[in-house]
């Protein structure tokens, strides 16, 4: 049996090169710089930062909206009558409300580039994380969905370390 004999209208494809040749990463561009030994996550830590302030926003945004639930109709929620922590869901709508505010607000000035936004991100957002935990019995779908996303934020907003001179 014989080879198949190459197509005489396609051009002969340069050989490909992969990472068992050194020296030569696979599916590179000329002119793109090479990632350096021990600088991956650098290289995509920003874009995680800022998908952490577009949570921020949906969450806060979210956590303002199920404030206002609580205070025009606290009806609407299922009440547990042996919690420990058991509170007038109406106040409980109103830290939900300040809660979300500040979370969206600082979730926007992140996106902006603010560098004190971080820091407040990581604090308003335990802030939010703590805020779920104690109103677990009365919303515990939604809380745990809060909590989870609290945790990403928290963690993408703490193993972010800018370079001198950059902003975020």
């Amino acid at each position: 049996m014989s080879s198949p004999s190459p197509d005489p209208a396609q051009p002969e494809q340069p050989p490909r090169t992969g990472p068992e040749q050194p020296g030569q990463t696979w599916r590179t561009t000329p002119g793109t710089p090479q990632p350096t030994p021990g600088n991956e996550f650098r290289d995509w830590a920003p874009g995680l930062v800022m998908f952490a302030g577009v949570l921020m926003l949906i969450n806060g945004i979210m956590e303002a909206l199920r404030g206002i639930m609580a205070v025009s109709n606290d009806d609407l929620f299922v009440h547990t009558p042996r919690y420990v922590f058991r509170f007038d869901l109406t106040g409980w709508g109103w830290v939900h409300i300040v809660v979300g505010v500040l979370v969206a607000v600082t979730g926007a000035f992140l996106l902006k580039g603010a560098a004190w936004a971080r820091y407040a991100g990581i604090f308003f957002t335990s802030l939010s994380a703590l805020d779920s935990f104690l109103v677990l019995p009365y919303f515990p779908l939604w809380s745990l969905v809060v909590i989870a996303l609290d945790v990403f934020i928290i963690c993408a907003l703490c193993v972010y370390r800018p370079q001198e001179g950059t902003t975020l």
